[in-house]
């Protein structure tokens, strides 16, 4: 359904924008239809540009985006209208998505005005309604409210409302349940899961591992705007590859052990310098060589359905 093409994205910064900051570096994968993959990283690492990238928030600097076989930066007018009946985002904060002086249900006034003008009250009514009871919400109970008299968890249920008025085919769900209290959280994943099965794909933006293991089929490990690992969810977290994605999963506390710092002490200094040509990931790793600090590895599948970037794989896939 949606597929990224070596997806690049460098911000200007500093005084006079005299600086490059390589958000997003040759970034490659694809979501397929009614397929939740799941975007992880710290914070910096990308996530957040290749969802808004995706949504046409953002611009890209080189790379393809391609949604349905057809690259989004080439459209215009309709045709972009039409990808936004397809595509919708829900973004972390969803009290900023609102303007505190409307009600709430004024984005879904919106949505009728620009894309439903012909049909009927009565017909809007009845479509709106069954969209809020889709995702859990009491129209009687929520509509015609402002957005403080509603809580956190039935905002985001609204935008996701709004992107099921529309039969969006994609959703770009970004940290959307960070702000939600942890009883809000579940019944949340629970609705994207049930959207799935419907036939919803969905690209689900966290920094949280547990969550992306429950939701998710597949996953890409991001750091420093590079795909660190990535695949079958299950043989991520199974059997993690990179030596960043290992570190990810032992900073998880459990109760079974004792809870180890997984990262060697490593100099930082002359790394860092030779990190931007060689592996982004050089200053921090326990593992790291010489050769890690002279080229950035390429993504290879070390098995089906499971690839790494990482140099160490590479020369044994070579032997």
């Amino acid at each position: 359904m949606l597929e990224l093409n070596r997806v690049t994205k460098i911000y200007r910064i500093g005084a006079f924008g005299g600086k490059e900051l390589r958000a997003v570096n040759d970034v490659s994968f694809d979501v397929k239809d009614g397929e939740v993959m799941s975007l992880i990283g710290e914070s910096g690492s990308g996530k957040s540009t290749i969802g808004k990238m995706i949504l046409r928030l953002v611009s890209i600097n080189s790379g393809r985006i391609i949604f349905n076989g057809v690259d989004i930066s080439t459209l215009k007018g309709a045709a972009l209208k039409e990808y936004y009946r397809n595509v919708q985002g829900v973004f972390q904060d969803p009290f900023s998505s609102y303007n505190p002086i409307f009600k709430a249900d004024r984005i879904f006034r919106i949505i009728k005005e620009e894309f439903y003008p012909q049909m009927s009250n009565g017909e809007w009514k009845d479509r709106l309604e069954g969209s809020l009871k889709l995702v859990g919400l009491n129209p009687e109970d929520v509509l015609n409210k402002f957005p403080h008299q509603l809580s956190g968890g039935q905002l985001q249920r609204f935008l996701i409302a709004r992107a099921l008025l529309l039969d969006t085919k994609f959703l770009v769900a970004d940290e959307i349940i960070s702000m939600l209290d942890a009883s809000t959280r579940i019944d949340v994943l629970n609705l994207l899961a049930e959207l799935k099965t419907s036939g919803l794909s969905i690209l689900f933006i966290t920094h949280d591992l547990s969550l992306g293991y429950y939701i998710s089929e597949r996953a890409v490990i991001l750091y420093r705007g590079c795909v660190a690992e990535m695949g079958a969810t299950e043989k991520i977290y199974a059997s993690p590859l990179h030596p960043y994605t290992k570190m990810l999963m032992a900073s998880v506390p459990r109760l079974d052990k004792k809870w180890q710092k997984f990262e060697g002490q490593v100099e930082v200094g002359a790394k860092d310098g030779a990190a931007i040509q060689g592996c982004v990931y050089y200053s921090r790793c326990p593992v790291a060589e010489k050769i890690c600090a002279q080229k950035p590895p390429a993504l290879v599948e070390v098995e089906k359905d499971h690839s790494v970037a990482c140099i160490h794989y590479q020369a044994r896939d070579s032997d």
